[in-house]
């Protein structure tokens, strides 16, 4: 008898082969038959109209601290993802010292906005090495999979104490070999790999830059070198190469990239978006990453389904007049949201914000969009529509009406009690459509990611990316270009679960990790994001929920129907690679 059975689906197989009619049988976890699977079960999904696919594989997530205090881990679980790694960018919380804590929450806070009060409250520390770390997710259970990398900044602090977090400080010989047997350590203990940070937005809630900032060669080296030591782990890194339009600079940041890949021996991914000030410089370094892997270098771009896109509103973490001191001053002082809305309904702060907000003025960078772009700033639609037209701005709707911009999108987040969600696309929408991250999605060496499940709780709202990737991609943006379901789901399943060494998840074939997803593609849509109070200490985030998922499988056991949590957790953390079989 089988454990499950799904049956009458189109299976979508995630090697990227055509998609084809079938039932799948699910026997202690693993697939045991595809195609004709007829037979007893205890239990059956009917698949009837809808595509089944491996459970999606989310190698960019930022759950460090959420692991500590839940089960669930949405919004990645509630979008298919039965998989993920966290740990990127550089940031997490192992390994640190009892002296630290607090200093690394202020990191975390600033670089992803993850409310350091739910984060005080919220994380357990029950460890202080990267090993102890695993040890502590070793004993908890979750509803999906998940791996860690080893995080520079953290490391960096470890090794150096307060001189890790000043990017200026150069570490020592003996702090470099240090920091790479702590390296080598993790790595043997199951750290999926090792992660840095170079990009100016990252600071702490202090406003200083990361200390992994200006690493140079010998720290950087040093460290992957026990990868390549080892013969396990990946390397993951954000770098300012793709925004810059100093050729010098990018040119620069991408020789260290291939250097750090022929050092460590390993596969490398990084961060390639598009800005406003380089639109372009996208496609030179998906040209220097070719002439990389054609050089043996196994090197990719990590890349993004849609825009990054900012979540204004007066109930949540940022708005165009955060910048006027009265605004900050009922923020600070508000005992609740409600109170915040409150406050700002009254004619005589409204008056106040706009003539401080009017006074304010930045030329340049995302403050100066925030702030002042009008045409950019978009009400949430259900669905959200991720590539909007500028004639849908409220900038463009305020010129219509002959009114003050400013003022017509403070009076607009005042709708709906003062909890009107407006999107405004900040990377990634250059020429105000979604073409070139087509291009950027079918590139030569491309691997979905940047989710940042976990992360910009009270900004950004992206752990619904492999949603997007499959529901938008496979029916094509505005400008009727689109990609095939069966690479789209290949790149969220085999080929993101082979980047990290999962091979034994990823594929709809017997003998594979029964992870599934039953999805009704035409229903699949994103509604817009809700403003919900449930992390530790009442801290809020953003959360979306998809429609159109019918159920999510994880290790043969169904964790999710209908959208709907069954309350079963039989994810678990997942130490290195993993071997087929």
């Amino acid at each position: 008898m089988y454990d499950l059975l799904v049956k009458n689906g189109t299976i979508v197989d995630g090697t990227g082969a055509p998609s084809f009619r079938g039932d799948l049988a699910v026997r202690d976890g693993k697939i045991v038959a595809v195609g004709d699977a007829s037979g007893p079960a205890r239990e059956t999904i009917d698949a009837e109209g809808c595509i089944v696919t491996p459970g999606f594989v989310d190698i960019h997530t930022h759950y460090d601290g959420q692991v500590s205090w839940d089960q669930v881990l949405a919004p990645s679980s509630i979008n298919g993802v039965t998989s993920a790694a966290m740990g990127n960018c550089g940031v997490g919380f192992a390994p640190a010292r009892a002296d630290k804590h607090d200093w690394l929450i202020q990191l975390l806070e600033g670089v992803e906005d993850i409310p350091g009060t739910a984060l005080a409250e919220g994380l357990t520390w029950d460890w202080e090495s990267f090993p102890d770390y695993l040890d502590a997710l070793s004993q908890r259970e979750y509803a999906i999979d998940l791996g860690a990398h080893l995080p520079h900044a953290a490391l960096r602090a470890y090794v150096m104490g307060d001189r890790g977090g000043d990017h200026l400080e150069r570490p020592s010989t003996g702090e470099i070999e240090r920091m790479a047997r702590l390296t080598a350590e993790a790595m043997e203990a199951g750290a999926l790999g090792f992660t840095t940070s170079r990009t100016h937005a990252h600071r702490s809630r202090d406003g200083l830059n990361i200390g992994t900032l200006t690493a140079e060669d010998p720290e950087l080296l040093g460290i992957v070198g026990a990868l390549r030591q080892t013969g396990k782990g990946v390397i993951q890194l954000i770098s300012d190469a793709y925004l810059t339009a100093d050729d010098a600079f990018a040119t620069a940041e991408l020789q260290l990239i291939r250097r750090l890949a022929e050092t460590s021996g390993r596969r490398l991914s990084f961060t390639v978006q598009q800005t406003d000030d380089s639109p372009d410089r996208w496609k030179s370094i998906y040209r220097e990453i070719d002439q990389m892997v054609a050089d043996g270098l196994p090197v990719s771009a990590q890349v993004a389904p849609r825009p990054i896109g900012a979540i204004l509103s007066f109930a949540s973490t940022t708005n165009p007049f955060i910048v006027a001191r009265t605004y900050r001053r009922i923020a600070a002082e508000s005992a609740s949201i409600d109170a915040r809305l409150q406050a700002l309904a009254d004619p005589a702060v409204r008056a106040a914000i706009l003539e401080e907000h009017a006074a304010f003025h930045a030329s340049e960078g995302f403050i100066a969009i925030i702030t002042r772009g009008f045409t950019r700033m978009f009400r949430m639609t259900d669905p959200v529509d991720y590539e909007p037209h500028e004639s849908q701005s409220l900038g463009a709707e305020a010129g219509r009406a002959g009114v003050d911009p400013a003022a017509f999108v403070y009076d607009t987040l005042m709708e709906e009690g003062g909890r009107r969600l407006l999107y405004m696309p900040l990377i990634n929408y250059a020429h105000g459509n979604l073409d070139d991250v087509h291009g950027m999605l079918t590139g030569n060496h491309v691997l979905y990611g940047l989710s940042d499940g976990g992360a910009h709780c009270g900004t950004i709202c992206d752990g619904s990316f492999p949603t997007t990737t499959v529901a938008l991609w496979s029916r094509g943006n505005k400008a009727g270009l689109s990609t095939p379901l069966e690479r789209l789901v290949h790149g969220y399943s085999q080929k993101n679960a082979a980047h990290v060494g999962w091979y034994d998840r990823g594929v709809l074939a017997p003998g594979y990790l029964a992870d599934i997803n039953v999805i009704s593609l035409d229903e699949l849509a994103l509604a817009p994001p809700e403003i919900v109070q449930d992390l530790p200490a009442g801290g809020t985030r953003l959360l979306q929920q998809p429609r159109g998922y019918r159920a999510t499988v994880k290790s043969g056991v169904p964790t999710f129907s209908r959208g709907a949590w069954t309350g079963r957790t039989p994810g678990r953390l997942l130490r290195g690679a993993q071997a087929f079989g």
